[in-house]
């Protein structure tokens, strides 16, 4: 199964840091914090990544195009020009990266990498959250659902879009930021079949979060699997230091990988 990460926006809220850099690349405990994220993924198996780029996504793409050499001891002979690697602590990944524009909206960005997607289930996320979620348990929910498309839900106070869930686990409506109490909210771990790309009509413009969603409710294609445990998406300069501190502790929730 792939995973689909949108890595593209400006991170305008953080941009104490992305002035220089991609959101997805900065760093927590000296990794970037999409790192972090690829990590919890294949913690389960999942080693298939695309990811779609955009603002200053040519660091992203220097980044894994030497992430082989960075992990590894080598010794260079630079009278021969000869490299002879010794031991490497490199991921199993396979790794897509994708060009999908500079002003592209996130559903935009994900149409635009459809032809490597195929006609299998897929998982997508966003390349600034990061959760202890059980990724088995989430395709299991999603093939269990039946629907197009299941999305992760997290309780937390109204900084996002609010999900009114029925008690068969299907999402009666998607409410885009409003203000109020503790509420459902959409955490960014998606598993979806193929034909949710038909909700992209759009192009360039459309925004995932929006008329996409809000047509697979629309047609009861959108179901939750209900996460209690830890979620924190990197937002602002507030988020990453305390992802940090979580992670100098030792005990950072999330880091479901030994």
């Amino acid at each position: 199964m792939k995973v689909v990460v949108l890595a593209g926006g400006r991170g305008t809220r953080i941009s104490e840091e992305t002035e220089v850099i991609p959101k997805p690349m900065i760093e927590i405990g000296g990794k970037p914090i999409l790192w972090h994220i690829m990590k919890i993924f294949s913690h389960y198996g999942v080693n298939e990544f695309i990811i779609c780029l955009g603002y200053r996504g040519y660091i992203i793409k220097e980044y894994f195009s030497h992430y082989f050499l960075h992990m590894t001891d080598v010794t260079i002979d630079l009278t021969s020009n000869k490299m002879k690697v010794h031991q490497t602590a490199s991921e199993p990944w396979k790794v897509t990266l994708v060009d999908t524009g500079g002003e592209t909206l996130t559903g935009g960005r994900l149409k635009r990498v459809e032809r490597y997607i195929g006609d299998e289930t897929f998982m997508l996320t966003y390349g600034d959250g990061v959760a202890d979620i059980d990724i088995k348990a989430l395709i299991k929910a999603h093939r269990k659902n039946k629907g197009l498309a299941t999305l992760t839900a997290v309780q937390t106070t109204g900084r996002f879009g609010i999900l009114d869930i029925r008690d068969n686990n299907s999402v009666k409506s998607f409410l885009e930021k409003p203000r109020g109490e503790d509420s459902w909210i959409n955490a960014g771990f998606f598993v979806l079949d193929p034909e949710i790309f038909n909700y992209i009509k759009e192009g360039d413009a459309t925004i995932w979060e929006r008329e996409p969603l809000e047509g697979l409710v629309r047609d009861g294609q959108l179901a939750a699997y209900k996460h209690s445990g830890f979620w924190k998406c990197m937002d602002t300069l507030r988020d990453r230091i305390e992802l940090e501190k979580l992670w100098q502790s030792g005990c950072a929730p999330w880091k479901v990988w030994s």
